[in-house]
């Protein structure tokens, strides 16, 4: 009687079986094909900036591009040097890693040091909201509202100028940084702030000492992650930043970035597959490099900062 009921029970939960493995598979293949379309994306970028670029490093050698200190590839004489825009895309993202990163880390530990439960879950829906506005918001707020306040402060302030920029840029990447640390810093095992709190330490020297060295592999994840987006952001840079390319760290000054570049001739009658059409490929290949190159460093660096398990 016993092996007529499992027999029976069997063949019940054989359809059943097979219609979870059959949802398992068809959830297997779609994960494989959104990896497969990521990589080919990733691929198929990749592959549009070194092809196009050829026709420009044909007739424009590497090193005068990487070397040269004077970019103008519209106006004639045309120079092809691309180390102003380079310097500007810097100048105007370590103003916004030099704003952003203290600002975010102060309220990453509040959030997560002291804030209670009840007002970290209102208080950090509200700082991530800044990261849903539009670039393009975030640069005329810079053009019509820091630059006149700064201008106030700064009586030589030109309109369009890095400083403004780069604050607004670093008020825009803030969020990013905040979150970040803070899902690293609540990460940290709660054992490790008891035993600091038993032995006599105070809730500052608990988070600055213990918490925060705890998670700084988040935390500069967080803030090369925020490097990043800030040298590959357009529409402030271009709206506020100015459209002057220069060899200048002064952060008063007009310059300008390659994104800020790349939308100008992108926007312009330049002929297609001219050479000044080439540069933007050029400097979008250069800006991908820079970009890898940041992420790469960050891998390092976390990989040094992280604590065997």
């Amino acid at each position: 009687m016993n092996d007529k009921t499992s027999d029976v029970s069997s063949l019940f939960l054989l359809p059943k079986q097979k219609k979870r493995e059959l949802r398992e598979k068809v959830f297997e293949i779609i994960f494989f094909l959104c990896a497969a379309l990521s990589i080919l994306t990733t691929v198929g970028i990749i592959g549009t900036l070194v092809f196009q670029s050829i026709p420009f490093f044909q007739e424009i050698s590497i090193l005068e591009f990487l070397g040269g200190t004077r970019w103008s590839p519209i106006l004639k004489p045309q120079d092809f040097g691309v180390l102003p825009l380079l310097m500007g895309t810097i100048l105007v993202s370590v103003i916004a890693l030099g704003f952003a990163v203290p600002i975010g880390l102060l309220i990453a530990i509040f959030l997560s040091e002291y804030a209670p439960p009840k007002l970290r879950s209102i208080l950090k829906p509200i700082l991530e909201i800044l990261a849903g506005i539009p670039t393009v918001v975030y640069g005329y707020f810079a053009l019509t509202f820091v630059t006149p306040q700064l201008q106030s402060l700064i009586p030589n302030l030109m309109i369009f100028n890095a400083l403004s920029a780069g604050l607004v840029m670093g008020l825009m990447i803030t969020p990013m940084i905040c979150s970040l640390s803070e899902d690293a810093m609540m990460a940290v095992p709660q054992s490790l702030r008891n035993a600091a709190l038993a032995l006599g330490a105070r809730k500052m020297e608990v988070s600055t000492k213990i918490v925060v060295p705890a998670a700084s592999s988040g935390i500069i994840a967080s803030c090369l992650l925020a490097f990043s987006r800030a040298i590959g952001e357009t529409m402030l840079v271009t709206i506020a930043a100015g459209a002057t390319p220069k060899m200048s760290i002064n952060p008063l000054e007009s310059i300008q970035t390659m994104t800020a570049y790349i939308v100008q001739l992108a926007l312009g009658e330049t002929p297609h597959g001219s050479l000044e059409y080439n540069t933007i490929f050029a400097v979008g290949l250069l800006l991908f490099i820079v970009t890898l190159f940041i992420n790469l460093i960050g891998h390092l660096l976390i990989q040094h900062w992280k604590e065997p398990t």
